[in-house]
């Protein structure tokens, strides 16, 4: 398992350009548009944004276009007009982190997963069950934000430009906050019967929790960074210092029980070790809050610790 993880990131690393670039930026630009005609159109009495959201009933009646347009309706859920443009530009900018971290094909690949996953647990449920779950891009974009803030949890953003708050806490407080509405929707069904109330929580709830399903299978273990300072998971986690070989090959042979050779130097980015890649330059970054090390391909292509 360790190996085939080894390899997809390897594989994932050496085709990073490949894809497509600026990808949020174009998601942007759709919304945008969509919103435009929109307003244009409501006059006429045509709801474009019914003609492009998610809908499993109209999908497997034909309507196919469905399936990946709604990512392009998710500022007309929004309801002024400068928080449209803030959740634009918010976006994009954490677009725009992954796909620095991660390189093109990674930021692509999870960002079409999440949309695959909520595509067909809406088409399952609806086919055999009868239940048509609401989908919505706000779900997919909340699993971009966990993802930025795993990646950078120190890094602060300011909250109506004025509150510093960090993204570890913005990632929790969206998480809850999206547990929340769920939860003033489907109480208030409890009045109704046990299977009515069970029938909207999986309408409401089943969406959210498939953008968390994707985020978990990107990061897996990573996710602590959420909740545990990197500095205090450090000290929970110190090994102690190997000790000194007489052979200094000796680290070419040996492997640890995880299957990973010791090294002296490990890109933050990429995960290349001085071990794996002898000839490869490490430095480190003395702008980053921390002791934090790059690969030569990477020490002026990354985010900043802060």
């Amino acid at each position: 398992m360790g190996n085939l993880k080894r390899d997809a990131n390897r594989f994932l690393y050496r085709n990073r350009s490949k894809g497509i670039p600026n990808l949020m930026l174009y998601i942007g630009i759709g919304n945008v548009v969509v919103y435009v005609l929109a307003l244009f159109l409501s006059a006429k009495n045509i709801n474009v944004y019914e003609l492009l959201r998610f809908d499993a009933e109209r999908i497997l009646a034909g309507q196919v276009w469905r399936l990946f347009s709604y990512p392009f309706t998710f500022i007309c859920e929004i309801s002024l007009i400068f928080f449209k443009a803030l959740a634009l530009f918010f976006y994009y900018w954490i677009g725009s982190i992954l796909e620095n971290n991660w390189g093109t094909l990674k930021f692509n690949l999870y960002y079409f997963c999440g949309l695959l996953l909520m595509d067909l647990a809406g088409i399952l449920l609806y086919a055999f069950a009868s239940i048509n779950i609401f989908v919505s891009a706000s779900f997919i974009n909340m699993s971009l934000f966990l993802a930025a803030a795993t990646l950078i949890p120190e890094h602060k953003i300011y909250l109506f430009m004025i509150i510093p708050i960090k993204m570890r806490w913005m990632a929790l407080v969206d998480i809850v906050w999206t547990v929340v509405e769920i939860l003033e929707i489907v109480l208030p069904m409890r009045s109704l019967g046990g299977n009515v109330f069970w029938y909207y929580v999986i309408i409401f709830g089943t969406a959210p929790l498939i953008a968390l399903i994707n985020y978990f299978l990107f990061f897996g273990r990573n996710v602590k960074n959420l909740f545990v300072p990197p500095k205090v998971y450090q000290r929970r986690k110190k090994q102690p210092e190997p000790k000194a070989q007489p052979s200094p090959d000796w680290a070419k042979n040996y492997r640890a029980p995880t299957g990973e050779r010791p090294y002296r130097h490990k890109c933050t980015v990429c995960g290349r070790t001085d071990t794996d890649c002898p000839d490869l330059e490490f430095r480190y970054c003395s702008k980053c809050a921390g002791y934090f090390c790059y690969c030569i391909d990477h020490i002026n292509n990354h985010t900043h610790v802060q």
